[in-house]
């Protein structure tokens, strides 16, 4: 079996190929779907709120939301909704 010598410039090479392999295969990939529904702890992190109010806009009648058992669903279309009606003009 030959020995075949890798020199730093092969390397560098490689590496320049790798990186394009990868670039190519970030900008084919697809943009994710946005969910319909929402959990709460993406809610929260989506509105940068906390817990409790999150709760307090459930419990005023702010944000509208589904609860399926023990798991509260938020519609993602709702949430921008309201966002843009509550929206203040400067």
């Amino acid at each position: 079996m030959p020995t075949s010598i890798l020199t730093t410039d092969d390397l560098y090479d490689f590496k320049l190929e790798l990186l394009r392999e990868l670039k190519k295969l970030l900008q084919d990939k697809a943009p994710t779907a946005i969910k319909k529904y929402l959990k709460s702890a993406e809610v929260m992190e989506m509105l940068q709120i906390s817990p409790g109010t999150l709760q307090n806009l459930r419990i005023n009648g702010t944000l509208p939301y589904t609860k399926i058992g023990g798991i509260i669903l938020y519609e993602y279309e709702e949430i921008l909704r309201i966002l843009q009606e509550n929206k203040v003009a400067s």
